[in-house]
């Protein structure tokens, strides 16, 4: 467009009365917070719900309980939620696309006993054991897809089938023994107990993560800048990286007054950053939140829906299959009660409660390192006091129908913020 006094380029009409995600932000840190405060009064409410529960459930049993935020007890509680968040992960793949898998239990349990019988009843090398016990996670993921994709089969309807089908595997395999001890002092049961980042190497991988924090944040606002479009300012991505890098050094310290970082949990984080950056900076991460947003409108966009439903059902069950090895190097032992219990109702819990919508094409890979940790949180504090398990299952299903019903409060708002 053209100004016929001066024959010069005019200016593009302003953003601001766009969307937020639009808005032409140059008030720099106070803007932000400003722009922070308009999306959660228009229902895009990001993390902060499930951060805000996180924080009340420590200063209520560190107030109950003062070894609740203790080195030690944040260590082991830390390490206990590897498990079930690696497996939870993989939800967050499949409650992406609207869709669920009910046998992440099951395979997982099932990729323990895989592993024991491998390695220790066979004599198989360890590293093929482990090799055979995830790729069994892939095969039953890729036969989900199929029979969602090919025949029409309701996800729900073919895990369900998964978790009683495998179970009884698992079952088959251990025998009548129903548990076979893993090697003592292997280097997968330290893994699973005794193995710790050395302090100065766990101070550098925190300030690589701030690091790449940054890094792509200015990548983001150099190609938004470059094509025309508004962008966050430099002083708010540098503020949000200082602050990342703090928080985190202080983490790192404060555990390394005990034992310091897992192996175990570096493992479990490092698979979120990939995820994370996979759900946001990928071509197949957008194909993922499309197609849950609207199937048949990501169809007609040319995106192969069929691979996006193969892709993160298979997934779904690699990670569950990780996490059951996990649990078996944590426990040091396959038997017939890993991948019971509580842990498939866990897995989905930590993914809904930490922000993944049930309805699809809202989530992201911090949902399974949110949502386990609210949930171990909850268990390490009643454990602490002493107090039947009866009650963490009531206190984990209000905290989950509470997150169902900010998301479905939440989806409400945006529509009609929408609309208006």
């Amino acid at each position: 467009m053209t100004d016929v006094t001066t024959n010069k380029a005019t200016p593009p009409p302003t953003l601001l009365d766009r969307s937020d995600e639009r808005v032409a932000v140059t008030q720099g840190v106070g803007g932000a917070v400003r722009n922070f405060g308009r999306r959660v009064r228009a229902g895009d409410l990001g993390a902060l719900p499930v951060i805000v529960g996180l924080v009340i459930i420590c200063i209520v049993f560190q107030a109950l309980n003062t070894v609740f935020l203790s080195a030690n007890n944040l260590v082991n509680l830390l390490f206990d939620s590897c498990s079930v968040g690696v497996i939870s992960l993989g939800i967050v793949c499949v409650l992406m696309l609207g869709e669920i898998d009910l046998s992440v239990g099951s395979v997982s349990g099932l990729s323990s006993a895989i592993l024991g019988v491998l390695w220790v009843n066979h004599g198989a090398p360890v590293l093929l054991a482990i090799v055979i016990a995830a790729v069994s996670g892939l095969v039953i993921g890729a036969v989900y897809a199929v029979l969602f994709t090919r025949f029409g089969m309701p996800s729900f309807v073919a895990t369900l089938a998964g978790l009683l089908a495998f179970l009884g595997l698992q079952l088959n395999l251990l025998g009548q023994k129903g548990s076979i001890n893993l090697p003592y002092g292997s280097a997968v049961t330290n893994f699973g107990q005794l193995n710790f980042m050395p302090p100065v190497v766990a101070y550098i991988l925190a300030a690589v993560v701030a690091a790449g924090i940054f890094a792509s944040g200015l990548r983001t606002i150099t190609r938004r800048r470059s094509a025309g479009l508004s962008a966050k300012p430099l002083s708010v991505l540098i503020t949000q990286s200082v602050a990342v890098l703090v928080v985190l050094e202080f983490v790192v310290w404060y555990l390394d007054r005990d034992r310091g970082v897992a192996w175990m949990f570096g493992v479990f984080a490092a698979l979120v950053i990939v995820m994370h950056y996979a759900f946001t900076r990928t071509k197949w991460g957008r194909s993922v939140t499309a197609v849950g947003g609207n199937r048949e409108a990501a169809r007609r966009a040319g995106i192969k829906v069929d691979r996006i439903y193969l892709s993160c059902f298979m997934l779904c069950s690699l990670f569950a299959a990780i996490g059951g090895i996990l649990g078996a190097a944590r426990l040091a032992s396959s038997s017939q009660s890993a991948g019971t219990g509580d842990v498939n109702l866990n897995a989905i819990a930590a993914a809904v409660i930490g922000g993944t919508s049930l309805f699809g094409g809202r989530g992201n890979a911090y949902s399974a390192l949110l949502g386990v940790l609210v949930i171990q949180a909850i268990a390490s504090g009643l454990t602490l006091l002493n107090l039947s398990s009866s009650l963490r299952f009531m206190i984990t299903g209000a905290v989950l129908a509470v997150a169902v019903l900010v998301d479905s409060l939440a989806r409400r708002s945006r529509a009609a913020h929408g609309a208006a």
